[in-house]
Order: C-alpha cells, then structure tokens, then sequence
C-alpha cells in the first residue's frame, strides 16, 4: 500500500509525535496528584525513565502506547503497512528495551506499574489513579492495567 502522504510530510508527522507529557501520562497524573499522590516525572536516574515516579512508595509508574509499547490484542497495536519489517523490528528492540528496563528496577526493589494507554481511553485516568493508590497499601510488587 502507498503512503497518502509524501516523505518530507510523513517524517515531520512522526517527529511530532511526543515521548513525554502525552495526553493520557497528563491525564493520569492530575488524576494522581487529586488523590493526593505526590511525585517526580521522567526520572533518568532510573532505568527507562519511568512516567510517574513516587519515591515514597519506590514505585515507577510506565504510561504505554499500545502502537508503540505493542499491548498484545488491543486494537490500538496496529501494523503499519509499509516497510513491514522495519517496523517489525522497531517494535521487538520497544518491548525488549521495556522488559529489560522493567526488570532493572524490579532488581533495585522497584515497584512497577504499566498502565495502557487503551486503559486510561476506556476505563478513564481516575478510575486507574485509584487503582494505583489501592495498590500502593498493597506489598504486590508489579500491577498491569
């Protein structure tokens, strides 16, 4: 299938798009910071450079798109179809580059939370806010929304 846009456009597109302060990471976080969390952002002192860090609770919180971050049977994973495998191997070097990532601080006693961004879409940023303040009583270390 041929692009419907021509090279120079679809490069400043994809240079567009944001790695940090994205809709639903700023969604979460005013819903977070309402419920009284407090927290740093984009810590690079840690492997990954988590979203959302809460030092208090030694947690990092992981705000994924699931095109990017490839959330396993959601709708939003899409493939593109042109240059299939470069994109094939764009998306293996993300999830492995997030599972070693997630790992590390997982070894440094870490808690993890990876939140979906079709989560925050369908469920809404409070409805997991409070997810997370739940289980940040909890002693669990990792949580998948």
């Amino acid at each position: 299938m041929v692009d419907v846009v021509d090279q120079a456009t679809r490069s400043r597109m994809m240079a567009g798009i944001r790695g940090k302060h994205t809709r639903p990471e700023v969604e979460l976080r005013k819903e977070l910071h309402a419920l009284g969390f407090r927290f740093r952002l984009h810590v690079r002192a840690l492997p990954g450079s988590p979203d959302i860090v809460l030092p208090r609770w030694k947690a990092a919180v992981f705000v994924q798109g699931c095109f990017w971050h490839r959330h396993e049977g959601c709708r939003y994973a899409t493939n593109p179809a042109t240059r299939p495998e470069f994109w094939q191997a764009k998306f293996k070097t993300n999830v492995e580059r997030d599972n070693r990532n997630q790992r590390a601080l997982s070894d440094a006693d870490w808690r993890v939370v990876i939140v979906w961004e079709c989560a925050i879409r369908e469920r809404g940023a409070r409805a997991i806010a409070q997810k997370i303040g739940n289980w940040m009583m909890t002693e669990e270390p990792t949580f998948l929304l």
